[in-house]
């Protein structure tokens, strides 16, 4: 297993990266069939944009739900890696789910936020992270211990790495810019369901 590489650093002293960019550095290390559910609006939008993946999950219109929906897929296959992907505003709305995780202890859970200060994709309205709220601090209180912001582009990277080795549940917290998506999912809710189940019907390899 790699050497452990959480930071205790505060969320101002974490880089803002670009969102495609990291989202493309995720998806580029997802060779095992992982799952990834992503959250409304442009956290799902960067992921479509990354690459269609048949284990890919992309939200429509449930915010705050990203986190239990990955946590459900990990209880169900625990052989399977799962991420879930998440914005700022949205996990604000669904804090009481990063206790549940931390209570079930699944090792093969990952979370990534994606923060940014703005419920970005309404009119990019400040979120309380924009005012001194840290949600790696909030995920630590809530008992995820392995939990870090990404310090740049290669920490981002090396966490994945960490992640993607097991041991969870793990919390990643990445500062993000306010550039436009890569692209925009298809909103067809019916077929993104039925890829998704086919895509997790058989056990990751």
């Amino acid at each position: 297993m790699p050497e452990a590489i959480i930071q205790s650093i505060s969320r101002a002293a974490a880089k803002v990266m670009n969102r495609t960019d990291i989202t493309r550095r995720l998806v580029a290390r997802l060779t095992h069939e992982e799952a990834v559910v992503g959250g409304i609006g442009n956290t799902n939008f960067e992921l479509w944009a990354s690459g269609q993946r048949p284990q890919n999950f992309y939200m429509l219109g449930s915010m705050g739900l990203a986190i239990p929906i990955a946590m459900g897929v990990a209880l169900a296959q625990p052989e399977r890696q799962v991420f879930a992907l998440e914005g700022d505003g949205s996990l604000l709305m669904q804090l009481g789910a990063l206790g549940t995780v931390a209570a079930a202890g699944l090792k093969n859970l990952a979370i990534i936020v994606f923060d940014n200060g703005a419920y970005q994709i309404t009119g990019s309205q400040p979120t309380l992270t924009s005012q001194g709220c840290d949600l790696v601090a909030v995920a630590r209180g809530a008992g995820l211990a392995q939990a870090s912001w990404a310090a740049d582009e290669s920490h981002f990277e090396q966490l994945v790495d960490q992640a993607l080795a097991g041991n969870g549940p793990w919390f990643i917290g990445a500062r993000t810019d306010n550039m436009p998506p890569a692209g925009v999912t298809e909103r067809d809710a019916a077929k993104i369901r039925a890829g998704f189940m086919q895509g997790i019907a058989k056990h990751a390899e």
